[in-house]
């Protein structure tokens, strides 16, 4: 389980590094102005698909992990396939990556639907699985912050949706720094309950589970 949970905290790690990474590589794209997964649609495209894929992978297994590490509950697994929802989500978002048409990065509609099922899942399966950690002592002081981040997450999402993704709405040449915000917002959770894992599991190694 360490394994699991230590996926928890290289995912974000990755994919921040690869995305910083890549605007140094590729200087005309604009963090602010562009969505990351236009990066695809540039020549090191390749990149963003990799990183699409390997991060989708460590949240699987961050997933999965969690499972093991939250005293389960009747409707407990809701939260956690909601979580693996988000991370299918993500590596489609690899395999139906943006495309350059006539020099222009354009969005494929089936990337829409992964983009949809990564953050949407993602921000209710935080707030589904808060309810599970009120339930286990070992993670109930951290329960708020989940469902906190989750709702969160969701607002920013609705908002990247409604006014900032498509061009012509008021918030579109911020559209880049505002889904920053949104992993601003997500990856330190991912953390914080990667590191709690970690330390459950450390903790059942030394003595017997107090789920």
């Amino acid at each position: 389980m360490k394994v699991f949970a230590l996926a928890g905290i290289i995912g974000p790690i990755w994919f921040i590094v690869l995305v910083v990474v890549q605007g140094v590589l590729q200087p005309d794209y604009s963090h602010i102005a562009m969505p990351i997964s236009a990066l695809s649609a540039w020549p090191l495209g390749w990149l963003q698909n990799l990183n699409f894929f390997v991060f989708a992978t460590l949240m699987a297994a961050f997933a999965l992990g969690l499972q093991a590490v939250i005293r389960p509950t009747p409707f407990g697994l809701v939260g956690i396939a909601l979580l693996l929802a988000s991370s299918v989500g993500a590596f489609m978002a690899g395999v139906f990556h943006w495309v350059n048409l006539d020099g222009i990065p354009t969005e494929t509609p089936q990337h829409v639907v992964a983009a949809v099922l990564t953050f949407a899942s993602a921000a209710t399966g935080l707030i589904v699985l808060a309810r599970r950690m009120t339930t286990d002592s070992r993670w109930q002081d951290l329960a708020t912050y989940v469902l906190g981040t989750g709702v969160v997450m969701l607002m920013l999402f609705i908002i990247l949706g409604a006014f900032a993704i498509r061009e012509g709405t008021a918030l579109h040449q911020w559209v880049g720094l505002l889904q920053r915000v949104l992993l601003a917002v997500w990856f330190p959770c991912v953390f914080v309950m990667a590191s709690r894992a970690l330390h459950v599991v450390r903790s059942d190694l030394v003595s017997p589970s107090t789920r």
